[in-house]
């Protein structure tokens, strides 16, 4: 994918209840046309994935996760993470495999000398992360909404003189 592309990923552990929201949202967001220029993947529980895929060069990632914030259960949130420090080169983070944490994958893109233009994050605020298949009924009634609002943020990001996206802190 060219450096004009987007990449929406979903992340998220199936077995621990509302933390599968980015992969129900990638998976309803696979069936909808996004565009050429548009990618939607369910990376799952795979970090190192997910940081190898966006050394691809994309100018806007949107990784689409459960985020505790401590709002109500199903609410959405907008977070544009800050960009990750220079990696030094005399320290090797450690990795996981399977971290899936924005500032961990952002860490790990640098360690690998890649770079994304613009990260965000759509956060559904969880009820419950036990071990547990499926999600609960606010995460759930949240995820067509999710869909609609990575819809509107590649449409923002495509025409900015229409006004940005909403940033979280």
């Amino acid at each position: 994918m060219s450096a004009a592309g987007i990449l929406v990923a979903g992340v998220g552990n199936i077995f621990l209840g509302d933390d599968a929201f980015g992969v129900e949202v990638a998976r309803r967001l696979s069936g909808v046309d996004l565009g050429d220029n548009v990618k939607v993947t369910d990376f799952g529980i795979r970090g190192m994935h997910l940081a190898y895929e966006m050394l691809e060069g994309y100018e806007l990632v949107i990784l689409v996760d459960a985020s505790p914030r401590g709002g109500q259960p199903g609410t959405l949130y907008v977070i544009e993470p800050e960009p990750a420090p220079e990696p030094d080169p005399d320290e090797v983070p450690a990795l996981d495999a399977h971290g899936m944490d924005p500032e961990s994958v952002l860490a790990l893109l640098g360690v690998l000398g890649g770079k994304v233009d613009r990260v965000l994050v759509v956060g559904c605020e969880p009820a419950m992360a036990d071990e547990s298949m499926g999600l609960s009924p606010p995460v759930e009634a949240a995820v067509d909404q999710a869909v609609t609002l990575v819809q509107d943020l590649i449409n923002e990001h495509r025409a900015p003189s229409l006004g940005g996206a909403r940033k979280e802190a």
